[in-house]
């Protein structure tokens, strides 16, 4: 190999690893929540369908921004949306124990076991999004530097350790908070059922707080409701044609998913 290709190759591989290193943290997010149990039901239509109603209610939300003057700063916009990203998080983290709860006390002795053993993937989502919370508070405080000096050793390691837990923990967090809300914390691994079930009360109760809030631009009453009540509605609507297309193509509803109605299959 020639000195030009070796210092390419050297030079790719190390763009490579850089690459790897940087993405750590949202590649840790996305194995961990997202759904990976093997038979899952996987329709095309209905994910192009999710994507679809996000694409357009993106759109819908940028031609307001871009239609009607704000009423208060871009950044204080921009922090309302990522404060009810992290709203919605937290529903979820009261709502989807609750849902799942139910759900499986509510099925068959003959299929409770199944579903019992599947909530080893909304589990790990649940304990990785409050473990990355607590991990960043204990770190931001100086936990790691404390807990070093407590244990004789130099507080620079403890430095080190905070700042690396630092650099990984934020994006992860971030990414961790997106990716619950996008995949309703893997309750999708237990049952096709209850993402449609779980996604309009989360949607409905986030309703409740924007109405609650003034508009963000000067926009005419009528618009601002629409736009208000725009994604609950189309979120409910869309859950309940993935709950028909269910039954209707792949033969799973919710009381075969109970195990009430024979055969049962999910």
């Amino acid at each position: 190999m020639s000195i030009a290709a070796r210092t390419r190759y050297t030079g790719g591989t190390r763009t490579a690893g850089c690459l790897r290193l940087l993405t750590l943290p949202f590649r840790t997010a996305h194995r961990l929540f997202r759904p990976s149990r093997q038979d899952r039901i996987s329709d095309p239509a209905i994910t192009a369908a999710q994507v679809a109603r996000t694409a357009v209610g993106g759109a819908a939300t940028l031609w307001l921004i871009r239609s009607y003057p704000l009423q208060e700063s871009a950044a204080d916009v921009a922090a309302d949306q990522v404060l009810e990203l992290f709203l919605s998080a937290g529903v979820l983290l009261v709502a989807g124990p609750i849902a799942l709860a139910c759900f499986v006390l509510s099925a068959r002795p003959s299929v409770r076991a199944v579903y019992c053993r599947r909530l080893a993937g909304p589990a790990a989502g649940f304990a990785a999004l409050l473990g990355s919370a607590v991990g960043l508070w204990f770190l931001l405080l100086g936990g790691a530097v404390q807990v070093t000096q407590a244990l004789g050793g130099m507080p620079i390691v403890g430095a080190l350790v905070s700042t690396a837990g630092v650099l990984f923990g934020i994006p992860f967090g971030a990414a961790a908070v997106v990716l619950s809300v996008h995949y309703t914390f893997r309750v999708g691994d237990v049952s096709e059922v209850l993402p449609p079930l779980l996604s309009p009360v989360l949607v409905w109760s986030l309703f409740v707080v924007q109405a609650l809030d003034g508009p963000p631009v000067a926009a005419p009453p009528a618009v601002h409701a629409l736009f208000v009540a725009g994604p609950p509605v189309s979120v409910t609507l869309l859950s309940v044609w993935e709950l028909q297309r269910l039954r209707t193509r792949h033969h799973l509803t919710i009381r075969r998913a109970l195990g009430r109605s024979t055969p049962f299959a999910c």
